[in-house]
């Protein structure tokens, strides 16, 4: 089953103006709408949220909404320069998100998401992430999932808040109570629809088609049919110019995997000659199979480092093989470099006395592409002093942080995600506990090492101007040994609560 994700950016012109240089952006203290002219009307096109919430809206004469908040910021609207900057960011979408991306104008993207949920941690990671993403940046987004591009684009604007997933094969009652302009039709058309009666979708539902049709043309029906799945919608995907791109097309479709394999491992031979010529390395590859119902099966592999050896890269590339339901055949293979790196030619250095170092990429790519590569990660040290914070994940082949582990205090072999708190019996402020009770089990303590202090940083958060905890070394009779610590120095209740946690094991 096909899935579908629809972003909307309700404040897509705006958005982009605020997202400009210092300099050129507008002041951010004033509310601000956009003018464009109808006409020899000049009327405000889209209004920022201030801008809404003092009564502007999108249609009103410039010089009314003056009229109603003075000061009031009056720029001009540059479409070409939102669907320009739209590309934009749909080209960021492709290269992080799925190998389908294109642009629903004049302010929203659509994505094909099937198949690249379980890469993100599944729907609900992949939408909070985007989202998380697009807010960190200022841009002001909602988005849905749903099983076509017609109900995905009527949630993201009528349901989103901002952000909604709908279950296989429920778009006929999530449709049914929401407006005719979810639908994506004229005017003209909505207006004919509210005239005769019709105020929401499940009012078209159940009606004859034929008298629709005759009386609005075949659009409605047809985007009714799009929107409950009975009708195909193909994304066609965007593949900017400077994108690295080989296909192939066939006079008779193919199906058969070892013919699949065949045909990939010539397209990645032609797309590693053009990198070549360019001197550039792949980081992600895209293949995408155009079958002749008119759906695209893709394939998504990522490398931790730019390469174009053709080897390695149909061997990845075939490993994806069994994901691709060719169905009735294939009749378009399409290979695309959408992440590049540069990657010079470099003489191999031999030596007879040493060893040259292993190269890992091969096996971190392998893993990376079959469990999804936030699973693929070595730890990093961060220079803190709290114990959560002094650790961080990076990509399993990334440089060196620069930053050495700490070695003054032993430290635990594994950290938990989060302290947890423990009952305990201790003597305050510098004795370690006597017993602990941790996830319902009492253990005694047999030897114990501490305290070690550990301060807050202030220059982070007020709340932790004296905030302290001291840590503790212990060993119970059993011979394990747990890393826990007091929250607060043991005298003044304003360094901390005075409660106990555990925090580590030692191995």
């Amino acid at each position: 089953m096909a899935r579908v994700i629809s972003v909307y950016l309700p404040l897509w012109p705006i958005d982009r103006l605020k997202r400009q240089a210092p300099d050129a952006a507008p002041s951010p203290k004033a509310p601000l709408v956009l003018a464009g002219r109808v006409g020899n009307r000049r009327l405000v096109t889209t209004a920022c949220a201030r801008a809404q919430d003092l009564g502007i809206s999108a249609g009103m004469p410039v010089s009314k909404a003056q009229a109603m908040v003075p000061g009031l910021q009056v720029l001009p609207h540059d479409p070409a320069a939102d669907a320009a900057s739209l590309e934009r960011l749909a080209l960021w979408v492709l290269q992080r998100v799925s190998p389908v991306v294109a642009v629903d104008p004049p302010d929203g993207l659509v994505i094909d998401s099937t198949g690249a949920d379980h890469l993100h941690g599944g729907e609900d990671a992949l939408l909070e992430t985007l989202i998380g993403r697009l807010v960190m940046s200022g841009v002001t987004a909602r988005a849905a999932v749903a099983d076509t591009w017609g109900a995905a684009h009527a949630l993201a604007r009528y349901v989103a808040d901002p952000m909604h997933l709908a279950e296989v094969g429920t778009a006929e009652a999530l449709l049914s109570p929401l407006p005719l302009a979810a639908l994506r039709l004229p005017p003209a058309t909505l207006a004919s629809l509210r005239t005769l009666g019709f105020a929401c979708i499940g009012d078209l539902l159940h009606q004859p088609r034929a008298p629709l049709t005759r009386r609005f043309g075949p659009e409605l029906c047809r985007r009714l049919d799009q929107a409950l799945g009975h009708a195909s919608e193909p994304i066609e995907p965007l593949r900017p110019p400077e994108l690295v791109e080989v296909r192939r097309s066939f006079a008779e479709p193919i199906a058969a995997a070892e013919t699949i394999a065949h045909y990939i491992g010539k397209l990645v031979v032609q797309l590693c000659a053009t990198l070549e010529q360019r001197s550039l390395g792949a980081r992600r590859l895209d293949l995408l199979c155009w079958r002749v119902d008119a759906h695209v099966q893709t394939v998504r592999v990522g490398l931790a480092k730019p390469q174009r050896d053709p080897q390695r890269l149909t061997r990845l590339l075939c490993d994806r093989i069994e994901t691709i339901a060719p169905s009735f055949g294939i009749e378009i293979l399409s290979l695309t470099a959408v992440m590049v790196e540069p990657l010079e030619a470099r003489q191999v250095a031999s030596s007879l006395l040493e060893a040259p170092a292993p190269d890992l990429s091969g096996l971190f790519d392998v893993l990376a592409n079959r469990v999804g590569a936030r699973s693929v990660y070595r730890m990093a040290p961060v220079p803190s002093d709290v114990p959560e914070r002094s650790v961080t994940r990076v990509a399993a082949l990334s440089d060196p942080v620069g930053v050495g582990w700490p070695d003054h205090w032993p430290r635990p072999t594994r950290l938990l995600p989060r302290p947890e708190p423990i009952e305990t019996l201790a003597l305050l402020p510098d004795h370690p506990p006597v017993s602990i009770t941790w996830r319902g089990i009492r253990r005694k303590v047999a030897r114990a090492d501490g305290p070690e202090r550990v301060f807050g940083e202030w220059w982070k958060r007020d709340a932790e101007m004296i905030a302290v905890r001291d840590y503790f070394r212990i060993e119970d009779e059993a011979g394990e040994r747990y890393w826990v610590f007091r929250a607060g120095d043991g005298e003044n209740s304003e360094t901390g609560s005075h409660r106990w946690f555990l925090h580590g094991v030692f191995g």
